[in-house]
């Protein structure tokens, strides 16, 4: 429990720390004068994207579960889902055991449930990877040289060596802990307890394998990831500054945006108002106002629809449970 609280005691100070350095030398007057220029069907259009990514969601992890689980239900997967997210505006990633919690029923084990997760956060992982692949690819004259310069160089000059040895040396050592807990989980109980745990993630991972409709997995990721693209370029066109930029702009905004979800902090506060304001103001020379104006105008909305899903879904779980 100590852990836990000094973790997020962590996290809520890294936030502020962020916060603090996107909001530095705000020109307040400027700022809501920005803000108020939002064109409301644009940010109309922002909600309608955000909402179908949620259904998208929950229908990829529906269609994971169903494999473990036929008896999940779509709203059951669906207020989960809320519910987890809601947590996770305050909590960061605790959203996700509260997920497991809620979806275990008679076939789905807490393990089994949390593989599933992780499955759908490495397939995401992925995604991020294959978007700043594709917004480099298509817009390298304009991309390259910020990504070479102020992510690939900086990173590389800190490690001192490519980040691919420090990848594969965390993989090697990963791949010899899980040898050494199934090595000794027949003598060893707390290695047995650990390689339980393995074996039921390992049956989240697989349940994607025994999917019916394998395609839907990948459909569902790709309908995800275009929404972000679009709520990305809708925000874009909500702000009358930014308009002019399109949708291979939106695009590289996007994932630059879904790495503030790497980074552990509640709700992705102040690390995506950092970066995605940095990343107006360096590539596509928006002012440092304008740039900050966007950030909280896509976070914030966002962060509106997820609370609002969020304390309808726990509602509708509470009175279920008492009923």
């Amino acid at each position: 429990q100590l852990k836990n609280v000094i973790k997020y005691i962590v996290s809520f100070l890294l936030a502020g720390v962020l916060v603090f350095f996107a909001f530095k030398g705000v020109d307040w007057k400027a700022f809501w004068g920005g803000l108020g220029q939002t064109r409301l069907f644009w940010l109309g259009l922002f909600f309608v994207f955000s909402l179908l990514a949620l259904v998208f969601r929950e229908e990829r992890w529906r269609a994971i579960i169903k494999p473990i689980d036929p008896g999940a239900g779509r709203l059951d997967v669906w207020d989960a889902n809320n519910v987890g997210n809601l947590v996770n505006v305050v909590l960061p990633g605790a959203g996700e055991f509260v997920r497991c919690g809620y979806i275990t029923r008679r076939n789905m084990t807490y393990d089994k449930a949390l593989g599933t997760i992780v499955c759908e956060r490495v397939c995401d992982l992925v995604a991020v990877a294959v978007l700043f692949a594709v917004a480099l690819l298509t817009g390298w004259s304009k991309f390259g040289s910020f990504f070479t310069e102020q992510i690939w160089t900086p990173l590389t000059g800190r490690l001192g060596a490519s980040p691919w040895w420090f990848l594969g040396g965390a993989l090697l050592v990963l791949a010899l802990l899980v040898w050494a807990v199934f090595h000794w989980s027949g003598t060893n109980k707390v290695c047995g307890k650990i390689a339980g745990w393995i074996r039921g993630l390992g049956a989240g991972f697989v349940s994607v394998g025994k999917m019916e409709h394998k395609w839907l997995f990948v459909l569902y990721t790709v309908l995800i990831w275009t929404m972000y693209v679009l709520m990305s370029w809708s925000g874009l066109k909500a702000l009358p500054p930014l308009a002019g930029l399109g949708i291979s702009d939106a695009l590289f905004i996007s994932a630059v945006g879904n790495v503030a979800s790497v980074i552990p902090v509640p709700g992705g506060i102040g690390a995506f108002h950092y970066l995605v304001k940095a990343t107006l103001q360096s590539l596509f020379g928006a002012s440092e106002n304008m740039g900050l104006v966007y950030a909280v105008l896509c976070h914030e909305s966002h962060a509106v629809l997820i609370i609002i899903l969020g304390i309808a879904s726990y509602i509708r779980l509470t009175l279920r449970k008492k009923s």
